[in-house]
């Protein structure tokens, strides 16, 4: 099997690193839910060593994710967990958990399902950082978020980009208080909250 290769992740994650830096900068254990490839998780733990850094997703993308890690055989990333929104919700004593382009791939009941996970899986004082493109009132935010969206919903009905007033009240009602939103390349946000 050959390592899987996002040219998206190579593009955004050093945008994104800056953002981590700034509001990973005193935490310890990280979960990333959706790791996809796992290029974002070397990238970002070989970038921040204090960081123990858990790779997660799905089972069907756990080996190419592992080749990343394999490759780069970095001391903080331990080997990744199956995570599914859809299974039993999992325990955990993170103190910050990432996810990137994850909300609009999920059916809104699985992105539901996702923040309800969080007080679970968090200490109280986590810090939560989401990447990807969002709506403001029910609006885009330019032209290509359009035609994303468009794309996204023909291949399935159940996806789409989501509206950032819905997944703020979903991080409320997890316990969790904004604390940024900052505009990203290519049309996409870094939405960060910290838990009560």
């Amino acid at each position: 099997m050959e390592k899987p290769f996002s040219p998206a992740c190579e593009r955004n994650r050093e945008p994104i690193l800056a953002v981590l830096r700034e509001h990973f900068a005193d935490r310890k254990h990280v979960l990333e839910i959706g790791s996809g490839t796992g290029q974002h998780a070397v990238h970002f733990a070989a970038a921040m060593p204090q960081l123990r850094w858990q790779a997660s997703d799905v089972a069907e993308n756990l080996p190419g994710i592992r080749l990343w890690l394999k490759e780069a055989a970095l001391p903080n990333t331990p080997a990744p967990l199956t995570f599914d929104v859809n299974d039993p919700p999992r325990t955990g004593d993170y103190d910050a958990v990432f996810s990137a382009n994850t909300l609009h791939i999920m059916g809104w009941k699985e992105v539901v399902r996702m923040f309800a996970a969080l007080p679970a899986l968090t200490k109280p004082g986590a810090v939560l950082v989401i990447y990807g493109p969002f709506n403001y009132e029910g609006q885009y935010t330019c032209p290509s978020n359009a035609q994303f969206d468009e794309a996204l919903r023909s291949g399935n009905p159940k996806r789409g980009i989501r509206d950032f007033e819905e997944v703020d009240a979903l991080a409320v009602a997890a316990g969790f208080v904004l604390k940024d939103d900052r505009a990203m390349p290519a049309n996409n946000r870094c939405i960060v909250w910290k838990r009560r």
